[in-house]
């Protein structure tokens, strides 16, 4: 049974499995050698932040199943990730920006952690800041580089942002896990959030000369389960071996 604690962990640690997948698209793809390294390591960096919130959830889960049950043996609707995380690459604008707008997120989330009462989380808060305080300048970087670039690249990275945008507001939209969480002490205060990254994402616009989007409708619904039709397409790709083959280890 999963207790609310389980649930915010699983949610913290699906964001960077699904992510994760989607960064290792670009393997061998990227514009140029440099910056497809620095999205590897990126992707890599994500998915080694699910590993120790999956090993702890296994921890607390107590049933003796291992972080690897958690990433290949659930079924999309057990899925707490973002929707941001979960949508298409499309193209390097698309990829930069939704990486812009979850690490603005992550950044803040891991910070607030730091002080959380739960001394592992902290820790493992503590770890993936240092990383996510890296992914930030790179992602904010190609934002202001292609918002503040040619009419090509300014056009594409501002339609990144119009297409995304919808899925930022799941960011402030408390599950009724965190909202528990929040009154124990154990998660940050959403508004608290949205205010910090409503300002540093003001001031990256401003320096890359985009428009913030203007419209409020948002969606929801990844937290506790519900999502886009392409997060069954990743888990079919991500799960395919141990679903056909279980216990497969190399």
């Amino acid at each position: 049974m999963e207790t609310t604690k389980i649930k915010y962990l699983l949610h913290l640690a699906d964001n960077g499995l699904i992510l994760a997948q989607r960064l290792g698209e670009w393997c061998g793809h990227g514009p140029v050698l440099e910056q497809d390294i620095a999205l590897t390591n990126i992707a890599l960096d994500v998915l080694g932040q699910a590993r120790y919130f999956y090993q702890y959830v296994a921890e607390l889960d107590g049933n003796g199943q291992t972080e690897d049950h958690f990433a290949y043996f659930r079924d999309e609707r057990e899925f707490k990730n973002l929707l941001l995380v979960e949508q298409p690459n499309g193209d390097w604008a698309y990829t930069l920006m939704r990486q812009f707008f979850y690490d603005n997120y992550m950044q803040l989330v891991y910070s607030s952690l730091l002080t959380c009462k739960d001394t592992q989380i902290a820790a493992i808060a503590a770890k993936a800041l240092k990383e996510v305080n890296y992914h930030l300048k790179f992602s904010s970087e190609w934002v202001i580089r292609l918002g503040d670039g040619t009419e090509e690249s300014h056009k594409r990275i501002q339609q990144a942002a119009n297409d995304l945008w919808e899925f930022t507001g799941e960011f402030f939209k408390p599950a009724s896990y965190e909202t528990e969480l929040f009154n124990e002490g154990l998660t940050p205060d959403s508004q608290k959030l949205k205010s910090a990254w409503e300002t540093r994402l003001g001031e990256v616009f401003a320096e890359a000369t985009l428009e913030i989007p203007a419209n409020t409708w948002f969606q929801s619904g990844g937290k506790t389960g519900v999502h886009s039709e392409y997060l069954g397409l990743i888990l079919t790709d991500l799960q395919s071996i141990q679903r056909a083959y279980p216990g497969s280890i190399w």
